[in-house]
């Protein structure tokens, strides 16, 4: 999870990210998105892919990454657990309000 986290810290990877979520892109075309060079975009990729938020497949003499959304199973469960408590508070706060206004305690 560090790993990841680490990964999507920085802008340009979780637009990369972003890029790549629906379907293969090779690196060129990844890089033609943004106004930085090919080796910038080529570390962003190892990072990414080093988190194991990428996947990559050589076609020839082309590289094709596409997005792992597994890699992001864990830091997604992670938060989801917060979010999770705080819903069911909420849940509760507003059951308890709810019994307030019709006169009833529990």
């Amino acid at each position: 999870m560090e790993a990841a986290l680490k990964a999507i810290a920085a802008p340009r990877r979780r637009q990369i990210l972003t890029l790549v979520r629906d379907g293969e892109l090779s690196a060129g075309e990844i890089a033609s998105h943004f106004d930085v060079t090919r080796p910038a975009v080529s570390q962003h990729l190892n990072v990414l892919k080093e988190a194991g938020l990428v996947s990559e497949r050589r076609n020839g003499t082309r590289r094709l990454y596409r997005a792992r959304p597994e890699g992001l199973a864990e830091l997604k469960d992670f938060l989801e657990e917060f979010w999770d408590v705080r819903l069911e508070t909420l849940k509760r706060e507003a059951e308890k309000e709810e019994r307030k206004k019709h006169g009833r305690n529990h």
